[in-house]
């Protein structure tokens, strides 16, 4: 099967699970073409993990194109398919309009990619996957709807960047799309509660697809690791929850308890976290590395001695870095926040605190700090359980198998 699959931006860093997504599909027999809405920087090739070299998936794959593109593809012969591009593309605008100045501009972005994608490449194709709700699940419908193909097109929804915000024409592209993959259990709840109109017109092609990870390439490792060291690792946004990290730390470390923090990443809170480090009585005792390549991170994860993922409030759906940890033998702490119990088994294999709670944190920090039995047993426990669960191939094949005996209009309403 030639699979096109529209993402945001590739290659990027920090996204890991669509390189391995793309590598299992490969892996599976699929023939996979990405078509980013965003400029390919050649530099950002270095970030994307070694499971996806060139050798599995020559770089020519990822077909950039530019809004300049879609004039050149402007044409006398293409003069007919104008009136249909315009009509969808002033519905698909006055959607964005209601979210404001920002989602309008991104979708009026993408529209003449859309364009230029469907006279370009639309007849290459078996089938239409855009890895994302937003801006490039946009762009796949509009490219879907102008190659005039009866092929199917699938959505796979992930998290606030996609789902749980700035959601323009969800409803009509959650409609017209013959799969709708979800990445956890709580966002197909989260479609029931926040599409109540269609939900019973879409639940049936709602289906579960985890992220997965290479268990060769994360081995386990339960024991060498330093004492009293917490390690967290993404983006510094203000949902990742991180100063409530280095809240409980200093409280932990007024109690007496000698420990260590290091903070690997960097983003817009970079500022406020390292200033919060300083007031908070941590000078020394808090490292900011900046973003690690992904052995990095596996290194640092190899050494801390616990994970501590405390998202404030749902941003993101199911955190890579969990499943990482788990798979390293780290053993985590998380908040009840969206996926993060379906990874931690609602607790049976990690420590679940409230979102936001300082106290109820830094008292499971302590806890899991203490206690190397538990940390054993957590971590055991959570290898096991990410190997039933997140097998990166196993998970590939059912994707590919699901994608290649879909049938167009099986589960669609226009």
């Amino acid at each position: 099967m030639r699979l096109a699959m529209f993402t945001n931006k590739f290659p990027i860093k920090g996204d890991t699970f669509l390189a391995r997504d793309i590598r299992s599909l490969i892996e599976a027999g699929v023939s996979v073409d990405i078509f980013p809405m965003h400029r390919i920087d050649d530099g950002l090739w270095k970030w994307t993990p070694e499971i996806l070299d060139e050798k599995s998936f020559p770089r020519e794959q990822v077909r950039g194109l530019t809004p300049v593109d879609a004039l050149r593809e402007l044409s006398p012969s293409s003069a007919g398919h104008l009136p249909g591009f315009l009509s969808e593309a002033a519905a698909i605008s006055r959607s964005a309009m209601r979210f404001g100045t920002g989602p309008l501009m991104k979708t009026a972005y993408v529209l003449p990619l859309a364009w230029a994608w469907s006279r370009r490449y639309g007849a290459r194709y078996d089938h239409i996957m855009s890895y994302w709700g937003n801006y490039a699940a946009t762009c796949a419908y509009l490219a879907h709807r102008l190659t005039g193909r009866d092929i199917p097109l699938s959505i796979l929804l992930h998290a606030g960047t996609d789902l749980y915000r700035n959601q323009v024409y969800m409803e009509e592209k959650l409609l017209y799309a013959d799969n709708v993959f979800v990445v956890c259990e709580f966002n197909r709840e989260f479609l029931r509660t926040r599409f109540p109109r269609i939900y019973p017109a879409i639940e049936g092609k709602i289906r579960l697809h985890h992220l997965g990870l290479d268990f060769a390439e994360l081995p386990f490792v339960a024991g060498g690791r330093k004492p009293n060291t917490v390690l967290c690792v993404g983006r510094f946004d203000r949902l990742k929850g991180f100063d409530y990290v280095l809240r409980a730390a200093a409280e932990l470390l007024r109690r007496g308890l000698d420990l260590e923090v290091e903070i690997v990443g960097d983003g817009d809170q970079a500022g406020a976290l390292k200033s919060l480090a300083q007031e908070s009585g941590l000078a020394g005792r808090v490292r900011f590395p900046g973003w690690l390549p992904f052995r990095g991170v596996q290194e640092a994860m190899r050494t801390a001695t616990i994970l501590v993922h405390p998202s404030a409030d749902i941003g993101d759906a199911v955190p890579t870095v969990i499943k990482e940890a788990a798979a390293l033998g780290l053993p985590v702490i998380g908040t009840s926040v969206a996926g993060i119990p379906e990874l931690l088994d609602q607790g049976r294999c990690g420590i679940l605190v409230p979102p936001r709670d300082v106290k109820a944190l830094s008292v499971a920090m302590e806890r899991l700090l203490k206690d190397e039995a538990l940390r054993h047993r957590y971590a055991a426990d959570a290898r096991a359980y990410a190997e039933k669960k997140f097998d990166l191939w196993a998970n590939g094949r059912s994707l590919a198998q699901q994608l290649v005996s879909t049938v167009r209009g099986a589960h669609v309403t226009v």
